[in-house]
């Protein structure tokens, strides 16, 4: 392993062949990647840094021939894309496409496809509002999980909150905020900070010149969905995040470390996975 690579990997906590990628069909994510090409190009990119360490200051031209060239060398196989495609389905929940792609590639989930239905329904629930119906299924799924974790019942009980203030039931939110939430708040500091933030919404008519009217967004529920989803798949010895993002970060900076040293055919759009000519 090189310095560079040894810099790296360390820096990101990850292992030398811990992911590869691949495209898939089905209408994921993932369409229109790829896979084999962005892996092989993470590999070119570190080697190639390896051996232009010691160089001039100057810029090297590398073109498009001797770039190709260099991905056809590096060999991703087939079963680690597969693995890494599968990882990703089921992060993400994405349940028929995950047993698609199993009967097809005969890829085996490390976690039963049954248990992402259950978890859906529970990040569905937090998407749509319904809060106290996602409390049930996650202590149907497993108590434990709310049990352990304060900050995250905390969220959840918050979210509730904000529902109630959404729906303009506000000596309902009110009584809410006082019986479930006000007493953590007096526990823990950064819960009474978010507490004072959400009830600070029912001293504003018009929310949206409210400093924190960003909570009736949409995307405050998402960031709650999330943060039970991934709650729910630690509680199941799974990974909370997809291999595949991390994949592309570690794609990224490996591209931004050789711009400074030489010139080559790089992917600026990472939908695509098109390589673009070296600038002349």
């Amino acid at each position: 392993m090189t310095f560079l690579e040894s810099k790296f990997f360390s820096g990101l906590g990850l292992r030398l062949g811990a992911s590869s990628i691949s495209r898939t069909s089905g209408g994921s994510d993932l369409d229109g990647l790829e896979g084999g090409v962005l892996m092989s190009l993470f590999w070119i990119v570190i080697r190639q840094l390896a051996e232009i360490e010691a160089m001039a200051t100057s810029k090297k031209v590398i073109t498009r021939e001797e770039w190709d060239k260099k991905l056809n060398d590096v060999k991703i196989r087939k079963e680690d894309t597969n693995k890494l495609v599968m990882n990703f389905l089921v992060t993400e929940g994405y349940v028929d496409a995950a047993e698609k792609f199993r009967m097809e590639s005969g890829t085996e989930p490390d976690i039963d496809i049954a248990t992402i239905t259950d978890r859906m329904a529970v990040k569905k629930a937090v998407q749509s509002g319904n809060v106290e119906d996602a409390i049930e299924k996650v202590n149907d799924l497993n108590p434990e999980i709310l049990d352990t974790n304060p900050q995250l019942f905390f969220h959840l009980q918050q979210q509730r909150l904000i529902e109630l203030i959404r729906n303009g039931k506000v000596e309902e939110a009110l009584e809410f905020a006082q019986e479930k939430l006000a007493p953590r708040g007096e526990e823990n500091q950064s819960f009474l900070v978010e507490l004072e933030r959400t009830v600070a919404l029912l001293a504003f008519e018009d929310v949206s010149n409210c400093p924190v009217g960003e909570l009736l967004n949409i995307s405050q529920r998402l960031k709650t969905a999330s943060e039970v989803n991934a709650a729910i798949l630690t509680s199941q010895s799974h990974e909370k995040d997809p291999k595949f993002p991390s994949l592309l970060k570690m794609l990224m900076w490996a591209q931004n470390q050789l711009d400074e040293k030489v010139a080559y055919p790089r992917i600026d759009n990472l939908s695509t996975a098109t390589l673009e000519d070296p600038a002349a």
